[in-house]
C-alpha cells in the first residue's frame, strides 16, 4: 500500500452548494470597504501625535487629547461597519483638534520653550 493514498470515494460538491459560496462571498466582497480601515490607520497615527505632544504641551492638554482620542476610537470602532466613510473623517475631526490646540498654545500661551 503506497503512502497517502486513500482510495475512498469523495463526494463533489453539489452545483446548489457551489452557487451559495459564490453568493456568500459576492456578499462579502460587497460589504468590505477600505475607508474602515483608512479611518483606523489614521487614528492609529494621531495616537502619536497625541502622545509626542508631551514635549511641546503640558501634561493637562495631553491627557484631554488622550481622552478625545479615546472617545473618537470608539466612534470609528461603532462606524467601522455600517458607515465605513465616515470613519474615515474620523482621525482629521481629531487632526484638526490636535493642530488647534498645539498651535494656540504654543503661539498665544508660549508653550514648548
Amino acid at each position: 500500500m503506497t503512502r497517502g493514498a486513500d482510495h475512498r470515494p469523495r463526494s463533489a460538491p453539489t452545483l446548489a452548494r457551489r452557487s451559495a459560496d459564490r453568493r456568500v462571498f459576492a456578499v462579502v466582497r460587497e460589504q468590505v470597504s477600505p475607508w474602515g480601515f483608512v479611518g483606523m490607520g489614521g487614528l492609529a497615527c494621531l495616537l502619536f501625535l497625541v502622545l509626542g505632544s508631551v514635549v511641546v504641551a503640558p501634561w493637562w492638554l495631553v491627557a484631554l487629547l488622550l481622552v478625545l482620542w479615546l472617545v473618537l476610537l470608539g466612534l470609528g470602532v461603532r462606524w467601522f461597519t455600517p458607515h465605513p466613510r465616515r470613519t474615515a473623517w474620523v482621525p482629521v475631526v481629531g487632526l484638526v483638534v490636535w493642530l488647534a490646540a498645539l498651535v494656540g498654545g504654543v503661539g498665544r500661551l508660549g508653550w514648548g520653550g
